[in-house]
This record gives structure tokens, C-alpha cells and sequence, in this order.
């Protein structure tokens, strides 16, 4: 890890087109400005890592709900499959 000093309106460059600002200092806080292209993506890690957990528990799915899924997928075999009268697929058609 690079550790460098830099006072308020110091700047640092990242690569070909980003640019760190040092905007202010206040107590325990640094404010930092950014400028970067469309194309880089620029996070606070505590957010990303709070997203990636929430995805990580989404995709851990238990054991019943994916029972459910299956059942919905492929009904079982030897079953008959009928619209019910709500399935819009089900309705007469007008004559065009």
C-alpha cells in the first residue's frame, strides 16, 4: 500500500484519467473529491461489501424454497396441466 501526505487542495493521479482531491480535513474526516471517467466505477468499500453480503445471503436459498421452485419448473410426472379460469391464455379469443 502506497501511504501518501497531501494538505486540502493537494491532488493525486491515479493512471490516465483519475484524479484524487484532497477537499477537506475536519477532525477524524478527510473529504476527497474524485474525478474519474464514466467508465471506472468508484465505491465506498463499506457499501460494496455490505452488497455483496446482502447478494451472498439472497443466492443461499433453503432447502423448501427450492423444493417450491422445482415444482413450479416441472410439474410432476403424469400430471395434467389446465388452465385455470384466471389464465388469460384460457379465454376465448374474438374473431378478427
Amino acid at each position: 500500500m502506497l501511504v501518501l501526505s497531501r494538505r486540502v487542495g493537494e491532488r493525486l493521479v491515479i493512471g490516465d484519467g483519475i484524479v484524487v482531491t484532497v477537499i477537506e480535513v475536519r477532525g477524524d474526516g478527510v473529504r476527497l473529491g474524485i474525478d474519474a471517467p464514466r467508465s471506472v466505477r468508484v465505491h465506498r468499500a463499506e457499501v460494496l461489501d455490505a452488497v455483496e453480503a446482502a447478494n451472498v445471503d439472497a443466492a443461499a436459498a433453503s432447502e423448501g424454497a427450492v423444493e417450491d421452485l422445482r415444482r413450479l419448473v416441472a410439474p410432476p410426472a403424469g400430471a395434467s396441466v389446465t388452465p385455470s379460469a384466471t389464465d388469460s391464455s384460457a379465454a376465448p379469443r374474438p374473431d378478427r
